[in-house]
């Protein structure tokens, strides 16, 4: 490998940010590999050929860093792996079934098949300007598609509804028909590939402009680099041109003149007598074998930067190497951590036969001169070939392959935080008892926070219960909980938690709080300290000591989960794992998107809602929420969700955005007419914003019954038809007697035909009829698990081989899941012994496989108290 090229081999993220500043990620990359189908226009697309394997070095004899190396190998069936499809060759329609842990998610996105789902004809000129915005020589739609797996027309939509400011939590719940109803991952997937072809765009422009003030662009170059579709391509092309890089080979046999005869060299050999390129007392002119060597270099560097060429060896060399290495799916970033760390060495080494293949189609195909060539001229072409091979494309090839299977894996890992995430926030909450939230702790002692059925703080305290004077203690104890008619006690599970809940199993078995029934369960306190210490937790509870508010956040995560799992930084919340070997951008991007979506798709009562939830709603933010609040505050509750035009900050877009995710509760408005607040006015609001007047707006104050479903206020025309249709009225929602009107209108008519009558679409109709039929106060969270609360003890002594028992998935990793079983360690579901008849239909996805919170029937397999491991076997997922 020669010295003076930028051939350098891949290295991970964290060891190159401390060489050179971070590129750009591979936009959509691991996508494009694993999920391309359309077959692009390039000649004689290789056969497949044999898979690879994967095998460790030998240990090196000096004492030095282990290597890790990806051997190709001749031994390895395409068949008995999985693949994945490539550029250029058409890929197999993937089952629903296909769920496997040692495979990458291939996302499943609906956008076949509907018969609501319409393609949006865009003005020829405008869908010209969207196809050709990004001045690439490549169509934005076209590779968007190819790379998500998405419809052209769906991408054509979604990327009109993200310019118009659309958030994804609206473009799911109130634009299904024109994504195809996808779900909010997979919108969100064609978005990140978005933001990336945009960033690649833009940085391609920059080059470009750099190179021109240089004075080294040329119309090729420029060409080359607005082909590039990928940060690694751009670099491959960019690279030699860099400053401060040395002079490549090519460009130094280019600055002698000799860029004529290798190009002569392709196109008429019968013409070219290298004896005349000879100028004798020139460096690399003065013999004949200097300047061939100076067209070798010419012509290496024009096939590594070639599209074709490139096209072609990538096919080549992934249909070989990916296949196999995805069994290092799961260590990869284990892999790199190691690499940064300087414990390990890895590197790719890939078959002769892959040499062999492309210098064969290089000769014969690509680059076969046009006209008779003489021996020595086409020996040239052999030696060019050659070293494009090993000195520019392999290493090329090389830091690609490992960037797209980081890429892979950490787009993998964070899927899983996604997945994980998701499923806590949307267990379903506990309400209408006082619940104790308890803090264990030994020496200083089991922090109590006794919590009214809203969440109210009604008393804390302290107690010793582990330190003599216990009886002492379980008094006062007793005292607190039946003075608070306290009923559920959820206790930490952090230090001291098995000590606690002994404690408290003994004294229920005594019926030591008779007449009470009480119960207890254990719930994950990950992220409580940090957050007792933080702004949001001073602000809320500015007199509590920050044990104290650890007690209370304890007990407010089983009363409602998402309300206060909100607080916390979802990173700190204990879920997924190689959170720091992932982008923490990506990773803080993809979890802020699930919570606005997991907050946004449950609904906020604005009246009642705290400012940190009502900032994740779709549309607001941190200063938009704290608006609401202080209005709030000095205006008293909303009456209807027009008054939220009356907000500083919400003009229409945000309210348009917002409004139907935001509920107004009878209930609470009921409970606020005692406030000493005044009921507000039909008040007028002129606002100005940037530089241009706003309408003065009439809003009335009186309640309106639609504005406590999830129907949105531009939808209220078609529901008042519908209402009118069926013969209700607003007043009958959720009550028996308008989901009998509705459901013998729907039996007599069906659904399609009711929203041809209704001038709507279907999609928006089955969302009314949604709105107008759930019960007051619906919450989605009441079809997921709820925790667990028991009155008895067993511990990893008790369990016996064969033994069958009921658990909750506390988290999720690529190798399983692992299951609280209530014996204070969790036990671990190897991903083997989770498979398709075990799990529901629903389920039979990667990305749908058990999650957080899920109840599940599990096989003792194995007890190993000695290392605290309990093996399970997967019986069934309870519903």
């Amino acid at each position: 490998m020669s010295s003076d090229e930028d051939s350098e081999e891949w290295e991970p993220p964290e060891l190159k940010a401390q060489k050179r500043t971070a590129r750009a990620p591979a936009a959509g990359e691991k996508k494009a590999a694993a999920k391309r189908g359309a077959k692009p226009k390039e000649p004689n697309v290789p056969k497949e050929p044999n898979a690879s394997k994967l095998t460790r070095a030998p240990k090196p004899s000096a004492p030095c860093k282990p290597r890790v190396s990806f051997i190709v190998s001749e031994d390895y069936e395409a068949d008995e792996g999985p693949s994945l499809p490539l550029p250029g060759l058409r890929a197999k329609k993937e089952e629903v079934e296909d769920f496997t842990f040692d495979e990458p998610c291939l996302k499943k996105q609906k956008t076949t098949g509907s018969s609501s789902g319409h393609p949006t004809a865009l003005p020829p000129s405008e869908a010209h300007a969207l196809r050709n915005e990004l001045n690439m020589n490549w169509d934005l739609i076209e590779v968007l598609s190819i790379l998500t797996c998405v419809k052209p027309w769906v991408c054509v939509n979604i990327i009109m509804l993200l310019r118009e400011e659309n958030t994804v939590p609206f473009m799911v719940r109130y634009r299904k028909e024109m994504i195809n109803h996808m779900d909010a991952d997979a919108v969100r997937d064609v978005q990140l590939v978005y933001e990336e072809l945009c960033a690649l765009a833009k940085k391609t422009q920059s080059v470009i402009q750099t190179l021109r003030k240089d004075g080294v662009l040329t119309a090729e170059l420029e060409q080359n680099l607005r082909s590039c579709r990928s940060a690694d391509e751009l670099d491959h092309v960019y690279s030699p041109y860099k400053k401060g890089s040395k002079l490549s080979k090519a460009r130094r046999a280019k600055e002698l003149g000799l860029e004529g005869a290798a190009l002569a060299l392709i196109d008429t050999p019968h013409t070219l007598d290298l004896r005349e390129w000879v100028k004798p007392g020139t460096k690399g002119l003065s013999s004949v074998e200097e300047v061939a060597t100076g067209v070798v270099h010419i012509l290496a560097d024009m096939m590594a930067k070639d599209t074709e060429t490139l096209t072609f060896v990538k096919t080549l060399i992934f249909l070989i190497v990916v296949a196999q290495c995805l069994v290092f799916f799961c260590q990869t970033l284990a892999i790199n951590r190691g690499e940064s760390l300087k414990i390990l060495t890895v590197k790719v080494n890939i078959l002769d036969r892959v040499k062999s293949d492309f210098t064969g189609w290089c000769i014969n195909n690509r680059w076969r001169p046009k006209t008779f060539a003489r021996d020595e001229l086409r020996e040239i072409i052999r030696n060019a070939v050659e070293d494009s091979y090993k000195r520019l494309i392999l290493p090329f090839l090389t830091r690609t392959y490992r960037t797209k299977l980081t890429s892979a894996a950490e787009k993998e890992s964070i899927a899983m935080f996604v997945r994980n995430l998701r499923q806590r926030l949307l267990v379903c909450p506990v309400r209408g008892s006082v619940i104790l939230g308890v803090d264990p702790g030994f020496r200083h002692g089991c922090k109590l926070a006794f919590l009214s059925p809203t969440g109210q703080i009604l008393h804390t305290d302290v107690v010793y219960l582990h330190n003599s004077g216990q009886q002492k203690e379980a008094e006062k104890l007793r005292h607190l909980v039946t003075k608070y008619s306290c009923t559920r006690v959820v206790i930490g599970n952090g230090t001291a938690c098995r000590e606690t809940e002994a404690f408290f199993a003994d004294l229920i078995s005594r019926r030591y709080f008779h007449p009470l029934d009480v119960s207890y369960c254990i719930t994950n306190e990950a992220g409580a300290s940090i957050y007792s210490v933080s702004p949001e937790a001073v602000k809320e509870m500015p007199d509590l000591d920050p044990n104290l508010r650890s007690a209370v956040s304890i007990g407010r995560r089983v009363q409602d989960p998402l309300a206060e799992l909100v607080k916390i930084d979802p990173k700190h919340i204990g879920i997924g794992t190689y959170q720091h070997d992932v982008s923490v951008g990506a990773l803080k991007a993809a979890l802020d998107s699930v919570v606005q979506e997991c907050v946004s798709f449950v609904g906020v009562d604005i009246n009642i809602c705290s400012e940190t939830l009502m900032r994740h709603v779709a549309g607001l933010n941190v200063g938009r929420a704290r608006n609401i609040a202080e209005w709030r505050e000095h205006n008293g509750p909303f009456f209807n969700r027009e008054q939220l035009k009356l907000v500083k900050g919400l003009g229409p877009k945000t309210y348009q955005q917002c409004a139907g995710f935001i509920r107004i509760n009878p209930q609470t408005l009921k409970s606020a007419a005692s406030s000493p607040y005044p009921v507000p006015s039909v008040p007028e609001k002129s606002a100005v914003k940037k530089g241009k007047g706003k309408t003065c707006v009439n809003i009335p104050a009186s309640f309106n019954p639609l504005d406590q479903t999830c129907i949105h206020p531009e939808s209220y025309h078609v529901a008042q038809r519908f209402l009118s249709f069926v013969g209700g009225s607003a007043d009958q929602i959720g009550t028996a007697g308008l989901q009998q009107c509705v459901e013998s209108k729907v039996k007599t008519s069906s659904v399609e035909e009711l929203a041809r009558t209704m001038d709507t679409t279907l999609e928006t109709l089955k969302l009314i009829i949604d709105g107008l039929t759930q019960p007051p106060g619906f919450d989605i969270r009441q079809n997921f698990g709820q925790a667990d609360f028991k009155r008895g003890i067993v511990s990893m002594r008790d369990l016996q081989v064969g033994a069958v028992l009921t658990g909750r998935v506390d988290n999720t990793t690529l190798f399983g899941a692992f299951v609280d079983i209530g014996v204070g360690r969790s036990g671990l579901i190897h991903k083997s012994n989770i498979t398709l008849d075990k799990l529901p239909v629903s389920q039979r996805r990667r990305s749908l496989a058990l999650g957080p919170g899920e109840r599940v029937e599990v096989r003792v397999l194995n007890v190993d108290p000695q290392r605290g491991r309990i093996a399970l076997d997967l019986i069934r997922v309870l519903q």
